[in-house]
């Protein structure tokens, strides 16, 4: 039986091998877009009341987040979702909690025209854009004029460029046993025996699936119904796009709502409602561990 188990697990291992692959090097983006795209990402005029950026809610020196349950928007509304991290956001199928848009270009006008986020509309946007000479000249040099489509082009060209390779993981993946310590490679196994990786899979581990949250134990907040609250089919409620876990250890709090604030509380709770069990705290703190090897490296690419 024993050796049964032990096959077994070198198998899933194996398959999470294949399925869990390192991030690139480098992704190809135009330097121009990208320098642009920065510029919008970080600026607070574009927003109703001069105070919120892309850059408020998703950091770029902090792994793409703000560390709050919630993040506030114009005129100090509350949003109700967890900020998700930019970081890594190109490999994601869809953007958002409830895949609302199916790329970054989509992801960025959708913020720009959220009433609680940036609170303007189209013509807002490309107004605020057009009295700026600095941007006037970019735009024209680069798209031959500003309009709202380009606009969101260029922050998510820039949005391209925020990704974190060279992980402990990354390194493992590609070969280098020494990268990851004993119980991290513990943890990658008890990751795979216990079926994580049939959700959390890819380049992002995680990010190109939808999966219900509370499968075996109903989640305790059903306020926000995910997929559900748009398209109103019963079997989307409490579906959510899966979350990525790059970099997991730096975005705190967890879950859509923001409301586990522990990466040890989110493993332990992801396995009972998702899988109807408890963990030994052993085994949490050994896929902790694991989680923590997926810290990336952000290395600027644009000045």
């Amino acid at each position: 039986m024993k050796k049964f188990i032990f096959i077994s697990l070198l198998l899933n291992l194996c398959l999470a091998n294949e399925l869990i692959s390192p991030i690139p090097q480098s992704l190809e983006f135009d330097k121009q877009k990208a320098l642009l795209g920065k510029k919008l990402y970080m600026d607070k005029s574009l927003s109703k009341d001069g105070t919120i950026s892309c850059n408020s809610c998703h950091l770029v020196d902090n792994y793409g987040v703000d560390n709050k349950p919630t993040s506030p928007g114009v005129n100090q509304a509350q949003g109700v979702f967890n900020s998700p991290s930019s970081f890594n956001a190109v490999f994601n199928f869809v953007q958002f909690w409830d895949g609302r848009a199916k790329n970054l270009k989509e992801q960025a006008k959708g913020s720009l025209l959220n009433p609680i986020e940036h609170g303007l509309n189209e013509t807002e946007v490309v107004q605020k854009v057009k009295s700026n000479k600095e941007y006037q000249k970019s735009f024209d040099e680069i798209y031959g004029e500003i309009n709202f489509d380009n606009i969101a082009d260029a922050i998510a060209e820039f949005e391209k460029t925020l990704i974190t390779p060279n992980s402990p993981f990354d390194r493992y993946l590609r070969g280098d046993e020494n990268a990851i310590s004993e119980q991290a490679k513990r943890g990658y196994a008890a990751f795979v025996a216990n079926g994580c990786t049939s959700c959390h899979h890819g380049v992002n581990v995680g990010g190109n699936m939808y999966q219900k949250f509370g499968i075996f134990i109903q989640y305790p907040n059903q306020d926000l119904q995910g997929l559900f609250d748009r398209t109103k089919r019963e079997e989307d409620k409490m579906v959510f796009k899966v979350p990525s876990l790059r970099n997991v250890e730096k975005t705190a709090p967890y879950f859509h709502d923001g409301t586990m604030p522990a990466l040890e509380q989110a493993v332990q709770f992801m396995a009972y409602y998702q899988l109807g069990k408890f963990l030994e705290d052993e085994t949490v703190n050994d896929i902790v561990a694991f989680l923590k090897t997926l810290t990336g490296e952000y290395n600027e690419k644009i000045q």
